[in-house]
């Protein structure tokens, strides 16, 4: 297993263990980078308006389209360390 892997993967357990909540932008970039490094580019129709979640969901992770999985892992990794210094 490569090491940016084992670091995404504990950084992915690390986040579940957040003591605050990292507000609405932060979950949706994690998110985003998350699926894009574990599924690759979104796939699917974007969902109908009155799904706002699956709506914001879909619109961020579509904002990483073309992102390599390695790339998106290395973010994840970073974004995470930096809310888990936060507390």
């Amino acid at each position: 297993m490569s090491d940016i892997r084992k670091q995404f993967e504990q950084a992915s357990a690390d986040v579940k263990k957040l003591k605050k909540d990292p507000g609405n932008d932060r979950k949706l970039k994690l998110y985003a980078l998350y699926k894009q490094a574990t599924e690759g580019d979104v796939k699917g129709p974007r969902p109908g308006l009155m799904d706002f979640v699956g709506g914001a969901k879909h619109d961020a992770w579509a904002e990483v389209k073309g992102m390599k999985p390695e790339d998106a892992m290395k973010k994840y990794v970073s974004l995470a360390e930096r809310l888990k210094a936060r507390g």
